[in-house]
């Protein structure tokens, strides 16, 4: 199969990557140094192409606080990115099938996160305008379903965690962050400083079988919205305590500050919906994956 991957460089479009060529696909792959999506015309390079799949990865975001921070530029970049990638889409290659990705943030934590819920309601302020971007992403891949019959699928991830993040300044995620700031204190006799109470709750997913479940949902379905979850969540206190068990650390060192900010209190999204559509799918256990993910965090990454 011929697919075009946007925002290939990054954390989770290097291992779809990876996954799509290991199963012999024909794949292009680009990140924003390659290709700035935001150009109007910055597709036609693939023009005579002729893709069966689209994977869009490309998003203007960061984690931690930065969507407090950027909210107008990640309206305006965001919105530019997504229209020229749909209009391309409708444009030049409407015989594929475009496979976007959702954000969890797009849900309003009063209601229960699940598909049907996805365009309800409001979501939480501080990532409100990243949240917006993405239903409006959806809602375009639902109109061209609607007047053009172009084929679609968006899938929601939980957090993703495991080997080959980046480790280049940006914001990390909260897992991520917690595993550096451990390996620091064992190391450099940090003191350890969490942000929050501890008790705020996260859901993690392992990216690789995230990618082997996206790429099974894309062989078997069209014009859906899944979330793909691990179907259990747990505190921040308890993701420490598993990191440090591998750092070697003592959890009991840890400080927490309430000052801080920590976004939503909880995250859990539904999967009744990937259970139905994909009964036999599974992931590894939050033990196995926090321990690889350490390991691999202390060989690439413990100095930085």
């Amino acid at each position: 199969m011929k697919i075009l991957v946007s925002g290939a460089t990054g954390f989770l479009g290097q291992h779809l990557v990876d996954e799509l060529r290991t199963r012999g696909h024909d794949v292009t792959s680009f990140g924003s140094k390659q290709v700035d999506l935001t150009k109007t015309d910055s597709l036609s390079r693939y023009d005579a192409e002729k893709f069966e799949r689209i994977f869009h990865l490309a998003a203007w975001t960061q984690a931690g606080d930065f969507c407090l921070k950027h909210p107008g530029e990640q309206w305006i970049i965001n919105q530019k990115l997504n229209t020229n990638v749909l209009t391309w889409w409708r444009e030049r290659q409407p015989q594929a099938k475009l496979i976007s990705i959702g954000t969890s943030c797009s849900y309003d934590p009063t209601l229960p996160l699940e598909e049907e819920n996805y365009l309800s309601g409001i979501p939480i302020e501080s990532l409100f305008t990243n949240a917006m971007t993405k239903r409006m992403l959806y809602t375009g891949q639902l109109a061209f379903q609607k007047q053009f019959g172009l084929k679609w699928l968006t899938v929601v991830p939980s957090t993703l965690y495991g080997g080959g993040y980046h480790t280049d300044g940006r914001q990390m995620h909260f897992i991520f962050d917690l595993i550096r700031k451990i390996i620091a204190g064992k190391k450099n006799g940090d003191k350890v400083v969490l942000w929050g109470d501890g008790h705020q709750k996260r859901e993690l997913v392992h990216v690789r079988d995230f990618a082997k479940i996206l790429i099974r949902l894309d062989e078997k379905f069209e014009n859906e919205l899944v979330n793909i979850g691990a179907g259990e969540e747990h505190s921040i206190r308890e993701f420490a305590a598993t990191i440090c068990k591998y750092v070697g650390y003592d959890e009991k060192k840890i400080e927490y500050d309430t000052t801080k900010y920590v976004g939503a209190k909880s995250k859990f999204l539904g999967v009744k919906k990937l259970r139905r559509l994909l009964p036999d799918y599974s992931m590894r256990s939050l033990d196995e994956g926090i321990r690889e993910t350490v390991l691999w965090f202390e060989q690439h990454a413990a100095g930085d």
